[in-house]
């Protein structure tokens, strides 16, 4: 397993500035590449920059941090078969391990230790149905489902997907996210800024028990920055 080799972009440590996991430190592991070409992502750097590592060395970067909530992250991490053993590796540590990812590969080959966090893609986002829809079979009460909302239209497909899912029931949170600022722009290959007190009254109007959210990280650092 120790000879296994993953791309990697980057292996930081920062704080949480997503899911119910907000505000806590955390190791993150960006994995490189994505199939995924959405128009609002903030790391795109990662679809091509980044070298191999082994998972051995993976672990020794991550152990340097002391602390015990570790994030796989991307670009897509499930694109490199040898995430699992990461991930394993992790686990058998003692660590909390977070993935993050767009539910575009198949869940079920998770452990079912790990705290999954989905990003399911909107219809405006340049990534429709890239959702693989038997995932939601495989949705627990571990797991956190995130919407990024560019407009109105989005928001109101956000609203439908959750209600006939019954992902409120189903998961540990769903969350409903604006579109936000970065390099160091208001508007993102087409996707405007969407305010976060819109978005707000969108979610007040519903009446469902969402959560609005903000990536805490771009109001800590600037939206740009990497590493944090």
């Amino acid at each position: 397993m120790r000879e296994e080799h993953l791309l990697i972009h980057e292996i930081f440590h920062s704080i949480q500035g997503e899911s119910t996991w907000f505000g806590l430190p955390c190791v993150f592991v960006r994995l490189r590449g994505c199939p995924l070409r959405c128009h609002y992502c903030d790391t795109s750097y990662a679809f091509h920059e980044g070298n191999k590592l082994s998972i051995e060395s993976i672990l020794v970067k991550v152990r340097s941090f002391s602390t015990k909530v570790v994030e796989i992250t991307g670009g897509e991490p499930l694109l490199q078969p040898h995430v699992y053993p990461l991930m394993d590796a992790l686990l058998d540590e003692g660590y909390e391990v977070l993935l993050e990812t767009s539910g575009e590969r198949d869940l079920s080959t998770c452990d079912p230790r790990i705290y999954r966090i989905i990003d399911i893609k909107t219809p405006c986002s340049g990534a429709k149905d890239s959702f693989n829809e038997g995932n939601y079979k495989l949705l627990t009460a571990r797991d956190e489902v995130k919407f990024v909302i560019t407009n109105r239209e989005d928001f109101d497909w956000a609203v439908q997907t959750v209600r006939q899912n019954n992902l409120v029931r189903k998961v540990k949170a769903v969350h409903f996210s604006p579109v936000m600022e970065q390099e160091g722009n208001s508007c993102i290959q087409g996707a405007e800024q969407l305010d976060p007190a819109v978005l707000s009254q969108w979610i007040l109007s519903s009446r469902l028990p969402v959560r609005i959210h903000i990536q805490l990280h771009k109001y800590i650092w600037a939206p740009q920055l990497r590493g944090v």
